[in-house]
């Protein structure tokens, strides 16, 4: 029989729809306007301070709808932005320093639905409200660490050569070598240039001793500024993962500058101090023939530095670098044996080698872990950035017991929280150089609630219009498109919604509105294909029929070279183009679903395998 379909067809077009309807269903309830309060590095959110939060709030007569302390961090909701943003201000106030507290956005999703996963649509920066961020990477830092790697590895080759030098230092953007005898000297120089072919090489004498004077050329300085701004892009992408972020934005500006956008990021300040901060370990040899008290007062050995551990105690290294936390794969927190806070360590192959090499001849000396940040100062360099400081702190000493291998931990960590926050870094891993934001902007929600409403004025105006020409033009066919128009937008959103990364922006609205249009595109060649059937003489049955079948080409060629755009869009775009061929994607082929299999169930259902004399079309 003619415009009957078998069960399961019903089924699961009620099945798809059902679904997409529970996962859609989380963006009735909105959000709630809140802040999240955490504790800067080594301060933990404890219960007295939800009390005193919540104290200075009811004191200033702001209404708060709820305030929750979990993972060390505190969550307080409040129903309105007005309220959110003078509450920020005296919450910051209140608790100091010590805490950072940031603007953020609450799902108000019930607790039925998050048990199945649903959740709200991720909503980009300019619906969300976030911050951009404009930083620029301190190239002079990096090449600075270039030409100590250079020094290293020159003691090293001449070390191994048994050329004997009188030192090997940094001088004048490049590594002078200085040696008693010119033999010597030449002798060094045929070395390093068959060793080093892009460095440069020189002479350089003085009295009774002769130099030898390397820097990079000009392919050689290229390749490390390039190598330098492409691994801190590498790095700052890792580090977002890290902080959760949704369809972040992380690419390079210029020569010098990364552009980083984090739209609804739920703590701001966190964020800058996770991207911003250049740490790092080293592990190096304490210098047993050193007198720790003599090197604070000015007598340190040549080949030593005199660093300070947390105590403020003086602790003399040598300046050889046995590893450093490139070779750092992996990273996390966790307790010792005794309860206390201690970081995991696991290294690549180099790295385990080196450290494995090195400790097996070691074994009874001791070794220090140091933490190396590279912090901002108020000095500038010449060309207007701005310098950075070098903070070095001695975490830990151990004596070495046995070989280490690629897997070790280090111990001496003040609280759980640094534990953490440290674990982070070294997992997401170091910067090559520093970097300093020199423009930040922040979207707020209140501006992002505009957009979206916006937004959802334009999508709702097109629908009612669309809408009301469809019912008046085609009657109860009409109301069949109708239907099947909403619940192509349903799946639409049900379908973001359980897609993990993808977000909703301006750009992707209008690819709804967009897909609204091709919806009942579809829906006006059907129904005009089946009054054409039926002028034709067909019968009600063998037009539906007809209609749907010849119908069905035509709808398939338009909507897939509009899908084909649409990926060619997403795998060359960035940012917003993304967004709008993401939900182009999907709103494509929730079209075809609904205006094909959708509207044929529901014409099916209604007038399909009777004995009719006309359609109300």
């Amino acid at each position: 029989m003619l415009n009957r379909y078998p069960l399961w067809k019903y089924l699961m077009v009620i099945c798809v729809i059902t679904i997409s309807f529970l996962y859609a269903a989380p963006n009735l309830f909105g959000e709630d306007p809140a802040l999240q309060v955490s504790g800067s590095r080594g301060t933990q959110v404890t219960p007295a301070t939800l009390t005193q939060a919540q104290q200075t709030l009811d004191q200033a007569g702001i209404e708060v709808l709820s305030a929750a302390l979990a993972d060390n961090q505190l969550l307080i909701r409040f129903r309105n932005t007005d309220d959110q943003l003078r509450g920020k201000d005296l919450v910051a106030e209140t608790l100091g320093d010590n805490y950072i507290t940031a603007l953020n956005l609450a799902p108000a999703t019930p607790s039925w639905l998050e048990a199945i996963g649903a959740g709200p649509l991720k909503l980009g920066l300019d619906l969300r409200g976030g911050v951009h961020f404009l930083m620029e990477v301190d190239m002079e830092e990096a090449l600075s660490r270039v030409r100590e790697q250079m020094v290293q590895d020159f003691r090293t080759d001449l070390r191994e050569q048994r050329l004997r030098y009188s030192g090997v230092l940094a001088q004048d953007q490049g590594a002078l070598v200085v040696f008693r005898e010119a033999d010597t000297r030449n002798q060094a120089l045929t070395y390093l240039r068959g060793r080093y072919p892009d460095l440069v090489f020189s002479e350089r004498d003085s009295g009774d001793s002769f130099g030898l004077f390397a820097v990079m050329g000009e392919q050689r300085l290229k390749e490390v500024k390039e190598y330098a701004l492409q691994q801190n892009i590498t790095i700052i992408r890792n580090r977002v993962n890290e902080l959760g972020v949704a369809e972040p934005l992380v690419q390079r500006q210029g020569a010098e500058r990364i552009v980083v956008q984090l739209p609804g990021i739920q703590d701001t300040a966190r964020a800058k101090e996770i991207l911003g901060a250049t740490a790092t370990l080293e592990f190096r040899l304490v210098d047993e023939s050193a007198d720790p008290a003599a090197a604070a007062a000015g007598r340190v050995p040549p080949n030593s530095d005199l660093l300070r551990d947390r105590d403020g105690r003086p602790v003399v290294l040598q300046k050889r670098i046995i590893l450093t936390g490139e070779h750092i794969v992996d990273a996390s927190s966790g307790l010792d044996e005794f309860s206390r806070p201690q970081v995991n360590i696991s290294l690549d192959a180099p790295g385990g080698s080196r450290m494995a090499d090195f400790t097996r001849d070691n074994v009874g000396r001791p070794m220090a872990t140091v933490f190396t940040e590279y912090k901002p100062t108020d000095e500038l360099n010449e060309d207007g950035s701005r310098k950075f400081r070098k903070d070095q702190e001695v975490i830990n000493v151990a004596t070495i017991q046995s070989r280490l291998g690629r897997s070790f931990r280090i111990t001496g960590i003040g609280s759980m929280a640094e534990a953490q926050n440290l674990a982070l870094l070294l997992r997401a891993g170091a910067l090559i150089a520093p970097i300093q934001i020199v423009e930040e902007r922040t979207i707020g929600p209140s501006l992002g609630q505009q957009n979206v409403e916006n937004g959802l004025m334009a999508m709702v105006y097109g629908m009612l219009a669309v809408v009301l020409f469809m019912t008046i033009y085609y009657r109860k066919f009409g109301l069949v498109a109708n239907a099947a128009l909403l619940a192509n937008v349903v799946i639409i959103i049900g379908v973001m919604s359980m897609v993990p990364g993808a977000t909703m922006t301006l750009p992707g609205i209008a690819g709804i509105v967009l897909t609204i249009g091709m919806s009942v595109d579809a829906n006006v060649l059907i129904f005009e294909r089946i009054r054409e059937e039926l002028r034709g003489g067909r019968s009600v049955q063998q037009a539906i029929h007809l209609g749907y079948e010849k119908a069905l080409s035509t709808i398939a060629d338009a909507n897939i070279t509009t899908l084909i755009t649409a990926v060619i869009l997403f795998a060359v775009g960035t940012g917003p183009i993304k967004g709008f061929a993401v939900t182009l994607m999907i709103g494509i082929v929730a079209s075809m679903f609904t205006a094909i299999v959708g509207t044929r169930a529901l014409v099916n259902l209604i007038w399909g395998g009777k004995r009719l004399s006309k359609l109300p079309i």
